[in-house]
């Protein structure tokens, strides 16, 4: 079973999305594009993609979001101006942030028709060879890159698809694609249900698709072959229950905290969990006293 286990090289961020929860700040900023301190919440989750490893990140945009590309566009003349005025700290700021450009890659999502569309949109990108799914809404904040986990996971159990899970209150199961399957330790599953967004009572668990995804690309052979789902879009989940009908599929519950960058709370949740996180920002912030 171990030789079916590869290197992940490529990463796609779906990103195309309305974000009509944001609005109107969605408008002309792109939720992707909301502040976490010093950078926009889609260049953390980057960073988290190239710190499993990666070598190309794949991001799905529209053309209603072009600052999504122009944060990734060095400005060179910019980075001249500021060495002129020996501005060292935003120099090295953006010098960090044309090194992980360089692995970054834009394509395009001309409509809106799901989470499963938008990775199709990516498929000859990603070509025959596995790869990781993080949400471009979705930051994770823990001690190892949740990215990173999910392919220490997958090298365990053989080089199969591995999804990103948390534990959601019952109250909240219809808002998530929720999975049934047989534990196999502390944290990992084997699944063998997925079901998006359940009608109360019909849930499997109280375990939640959340944000990450390991995938094999015999995904893909689904999604080409799927129809409208929930919400009459192409959804990502169906494709992965097929998928479990043929191959083996684990669960993860990932370490840490995930943030919704798409609901402005959330966002301003992940504002203060980072800076806490911080020490440059976490004196400033501890100044402002218990309030925050």
């Amino acid at each position: 079973m171990q030789d079916r286990a590869r290197v992940i090289r490529k990463a796609v961020i779906p990103a195309a999305g309305l974000g009509t929860r944001f609005l109107p700040a969605a408008k002309a900023v792109p939720k992707e594009m909301a502040l976490i301190l010093d950078r926009p919440a889609i260049q953390w989750i980057v960073e988290e993609a190239l710190a499993a490893g990666v070598e190309e990140v794949i991001i799905v945009s529209c053309a209603g979001k072009p600052a999504i590309a122009e944060h990734f566009t060095p400005r060179p003349e910019l980075l001249a101006s500021l060495r002129q005025r020996g501005r060292r700290e935003a120099v090295a700021a953006l010098e960090h942030l044309d090194q992980i450009s360089r692995h970054v890659r834009f394509v395009w999502q001309d409509e809106q028709r799901g989470l499963g569309h938008a990775v199709l949109c990516a498929a000859d990108a990603i070509g025959d060879e596995p790869f990781l799914v993080l949400l471009g809404d979705a930051l994770v904040r823990s001690e190892v890159p949740c990215a990173r986990r999910l392919t220490e996971i997958a090298a365990e159990t053989g080089g199969y698809s591995v999804v990103g899970l948390e534990r959601v209150p019952s109250d909240r199961v219809g808002r998530y694609g929720i999975v049934g399957g047989k534990q196999l330790r502390d944290r990992l599953f084997q699944l063998s249900e997925l079901v998006e967004k359940p009608a109360p009572g019909q849930a499997p668990s109280d375990l939640a698709i959340a944000g990450r995804y390991l995938l094999t690309p015999r995904v893909l052979e689904f999604l080409r072959r799927a129809r409208p789902g929930h919400g009459g879009e192409i959804q990502l989940t169906d494709a992965i229950r097929a998928l479990v009908t043929e191959e083996p599929v684990f669960g993860y519950v990932y370490e840490g905290k995930r943030y919704d960058i798409g609901d402005p709370l959330a966002c301003f949740e992940a504002v203060l969990a980072f800076a806490r996180a911080d020490p440059a920002y976490r004196a400033r912030l501890e100044a402002f006293g218990p309030a925050v």
